[in-house]
């Protein structure tokens, strides 16, 4: 019997459902870059409704989504953005607000829970009367759930305050939300009221609601109008895009009710992984669907970890050289949780008794993956 490959390695990696593949199949479409899809308009005007904001634009990625937004934000080159330095934006979307848009990023040190210190934001904010040498400060970018910071949430409180921030020195605030429904779910507070302070949040669609393609942006008319032009420019205008959206809806019906699930499997998982004595996780951090552990024995790397689990048919990726992420999303079942688990003590006998044997694998987990 073929054992079942138990993928941790991210929410991204999901299979379509049949529900979502017959949607597909169904979806009504027509040509989207002449605004003429009925599909990806309705599931546009419902992601908007959704989201407490007037409009909204669907696109290929996470990473589109974010550069669309910085742009149409800071449509003058020299502009800042003030974001964490462990952001997804700064770290692991190729520079695209620099090399494509010539906005020059100002880092502020992210926090362990994800946030970044109210009054240090203030103080990055670029004095006007500067304005012959520095840069012009024109938005503050937040993440949230914070991937970096392990799957953190920040609050409807805190966000308020950056909001607040942001209006009083004349900038706009940009939320990357790529799990935020994870981030509503986990707080308890409705997706709307927790981005309400935000003039432009990005949504993606293929990371926990298990949609196979796309992100989505929201904001006002006029905001969404500008990020329309930018998205042909870039190359992200689709024909019939109907069938993506199809899907996406799906995700958003189907899946957000199973992400406290997902979470509810993240913490089992990671008390599993906090007994095995070679590992350390902090059980308090563990908000939503991710889990990061350290190693605290230096036989056991993160890559041999990894190729000793794959021998298992258990998937995970390295979050550095000395740690490990898993991610739990909505195909991952209590069983599977269970034998992740009883598979990853039996690599670490393996690796600590020297009988693991390795060999080139292809599950496409290597140093430079970190991040997804």
């Amino acid at each position: 019997m073929v054992t079942k490959v138990v993928d941790l390695r991210s929410d991204t990696v999901t299979k379509p459902s049949e529900a979502m593949r017959a949607a597909m199949a169904a979806a009504d479409v027509d040509d989207d870059v002449l605004g003429a899809d009925p599909t990806a308009r309705r599931f546009e005007a419902e992601m908007a409704r959704i989201m407490g904001k007037e409009a909204a634009l669907f696109v290929p990625s996470g990473t589109m989504a974010n550069l669309v937004s910085v742009l149409a934000h800071c449509d003058t080159r020299g502009s800042e953005i003030i974001l964490g330095d462990n952001s997804h934006i700064h770290i692991y979307e190729n520079g695209g607000i620099s090399t494509i848009g010539g906005v020059h990023p100002k880092t502020v040190r992210n926090n362990p829970d994800g946030t970044m210190d109210i009054d240090r934001i203030v103080d990055a904010i670029r004095h006007r009367e500067g304005s012959l040498y520095y840069p012009t400060t024109r938005l503050i970018c937040l993440e949230n759930t914070h991937a970096n910071c392990g799957g953190k949430c920040l609050s409807v409180e805190y966000t308020d305050k950056v909001g607040e921030v942001a209006k009083s020195h004349g900038l706009k605030l940009h939320i990357d939300g790529a799990r935020i429904f994870n981030a509503s779910v986990a707080l308890g507070v409705p997706v709307d009221r927790l981005v309400r302070a935000a003039d432009s949040v990005s949504v993606c669609l293929s990371k926990g609601l298990g949609a196979p393609v796309g992100s989505v942006i929201v904001g006002s008319k006029a905001f969404i109008d500008k990020a329309k032009i930018l998205r042909k420019t870039l190359g992200g205008g689709m024909r019939q895009v109907g069938i993506l959206c199809a899907a996406a809806h799906v995700g958003v019906r189907d899946v957000v009710g199973k992400l406290a699930d997902d979470h509810r499997k993240a913490k089992i998982l990671a008390d599993g992984i906090n007994k095995i004595k070679q590992f350390t996780v902090d059980l308090t951090s563990v908000e939503t669907n991710m889990v990061f552990f350290d190693i605290a024995d230096p036989r056991i790397s993160p890559d041999k970890l990894c190729q000793a689990l794959e021998q298992r048919n258990i998937l995970a990726m390295p979050a550095s050289s000395k740690s490990m992420r898993l991610v739990i999303h909505y195909q991952i079942s209590d069983s599977d949780v269970q034998q992740a688990l009883t598979c990853i003590e039996r690599a670490v006998e393996e690796i600590l008794s020297g009988d693991a044997k390795f060999e080139h694998l292809t599950n496409g987990t290597t140093a430079n993956s970190y991040g997804h």
